[in-house]
């Protein structure tokens, strides 16, 4: 049984694979004359190929049980895909580069509960892995033409566990 190791999510580590939506270190300013602070411009939302164009949904996620087995990822070649949580509970992030998929190169990473992913344009990635709860998400994706969702599955399972995701998260 192969393992994953989970990394704790992070711009830099999380960078040759999208955007990490969060306030801390965001640039932000007021408006709606002080009343309100913007956040501005936490992802680069790329959706416009091939006559594409934003969708905004809501995914509800069950919730997984570790040890957890993934045995497939997915990619959308034509446009990027965020996920902003609407709960303040951690998730689980299993990625690889853009290009042909390669096991030996995907990582996993866990969230601090409120911060989201914008996965770029062709980067592959497993669906949804909510923890503990059901979850609720926004999600900013294209809508359109055109084929947008690849699956591949993987030679050999890996597995998250319960070791990893408690390493990940001490401290």
């Amino acid at each position: 049984m192969r393992t994953l190791s989970i990394e704790p999510l992070t711009r830099e580590s999380f960078a040759p694979f999208g955007d990490v939506i969060e306030l801390e270190g965001a640039r932000h300013f007021p408006i709606n004359e002080g009343t309100t602070t913007r956040f501005h411009d936490l992802a680069r939302v790329d959706v416009t190929d091939a006559g594409g164009r934003p969708l905004l949904n809501l995914f509800r996620g069950e919730p997984r049980a570790l040890p957890f087995e993934v045995s497939m990822l997915e990619r959308h070649p034509l446009g990027s895909q965020a996920f902003v949580p609407l709960s303040d509970r951690p998730y689980l992030i299993v990625v690889a580069p853009l290009g042909p998929l390669t096991p030996a190169v995907i990582r996993a990473f866990v969230t601090r509960g409120w911060q989201g992913v914008n996965y770029k344009k062709g980067v592959w990635h497993h669906p949804l892995i909510a923890l503990e709860a059901v979850s609720d998400f926004v999600v900013i994706d294209r809508g359109g033409e055109g084929h947008n969702c690849d699956e591949e599955r993987l030679p050999e399972s890996l597995w998250l566990t319960e070791d990893a995701w408690r390493a990940a998260t001490a401290g």
